[in-house]
Order: C-alpha cells, then sequence, then structure tokens
C-alpha cells in the first residue's frame, strides 16, 4: 500500500520511541518468534499506522495506552477500515501487555493459527 512521506517518517520516529509495553510485545514478536509468524511494527496503512502486522495472517494487534480512552470514536472507524482491507484486529491495552506479556503472546498466536492456510 502506499503512503505519504510523512507517514513513514512517523512510522519511523514511533519504531526509535516504542513505549514499554510495544517493546515488551515486540521481543516477544520479532524474528517470526511466534511460531514463525513473520511481524512487522509500526506499519503504515494509508492514513493510519498499525503497532504490529502479520500479513501472512491478516492481523494486526495494537497495545493501546491511557490516551485510547478518550478517543474510542477514532479507533472504532480506524478498526472498521482496516477489518474492511482483510484485516483482523486485537486490541490490548498497555498493563495487560506489561502484566502478562505470556498470555498476551497466547492470544495473538491462536489468532495466527486460526487464519493460517491449511496444507
Amino acid at each position: 500500500m502506499s503512503q505519504p512521506d510523512s507517514t513513514t517518517s512517523r512510522a519511523r520516529q514511533l519504531r526509535r520511541n516504542s513505549t514499554e509495553a510495544e517493546r515488551a510485545l515486540w521481543q516477544q514478536l520479532r524474528a517470526a518468534r511466534l511460531n514463525g509468524h513473520k511481524f512487522r511494527r509500526q506499519v503504515p496503512f494509508e492514513r493510519y499506522l498499525v503497532d504490529f502486522v502479520c500479513f501472512e495472517a491478516r492481523l494486526i494487534v495494537e497495545v493501546d495506552g491511557g490516551q485510547h480512552t478518550d478517543q474510542q470514536p477514532y479507533d472504532t472507524q480506524r478498526t472498521a477500515w482496516l477489518e474492511a482491507q482483510g484485516f483482523r484486529v486485537l486490541r490490548f491495552w498497555n498493563t495487560e501487555v506489561l502484566g502478562n506479556v505470556g498470555a498476551v503472546k497466547e492470544v495473538i498466536a491462536r489468532a495466527c493459527e486460526r487464519e493460517a492456510p491449511s496444507p
């Protein structure tokens, strides 16, 4: 998907300045550590940036902080648009990731396996 240069540079900035929760989850997802599923982080999608995406499983994972409490209508619209592009969206609060990254990883792994093509 093509993206404006400003979105691409914003994605680079967010990769350099990840939150503690994003860093913790990235350690679990990077380098195909999740059952061989390859994830990318801070990926531009048209006018949106997503925290993590596995293209193979058509899965987007968002890690939300407290600011998302005040932007639920925006997040709902954004999720609807991403789903219309054929992706499923999983959302986790920062506290969930930091409190039990293993459980979060398991939910993501199950979601990836549901979408994996059969042999």
